[in-house]
């Protein structure tokens, strides 16, 4: 079982621990803990990536979108 907590340093607690103590009983379990990456620079991280954002905004700008509701994008995608 993985489990992903993202939060502020500061909202660190007992609860949490308590929390994931819950979750894993007695199993032996590794916390890693990291700065959490912005998902722009996630989605920029990388050269192909950079280029494929870069012409699908340049595409939106030329009128070569199709508009879609977020309804309709998850019907469409999500399945």
């Amino acid at each position: 079982m993985t489990t992903t907590y993202k939060l502020n340093a500061n909202q660190l607690s007992e609860d949490i621990l308590k929390s994931i103590k819950e979750a894993f009983k007695d199993k032996e379990i590794e916390i890693t803990v990291t700065d959490a990456m912005d998902e722009t620079e996630y989605l920029l991280s990388t050269e192909a990536n950079r280029e494929h954002l870069y012409r699908s905004i340049e595409d939106l700008e030329r009128g070569k979108g199709v508009p879609m509701t977020v309804a309709e994008l998850q019907e469409k995608y999500l399945k």
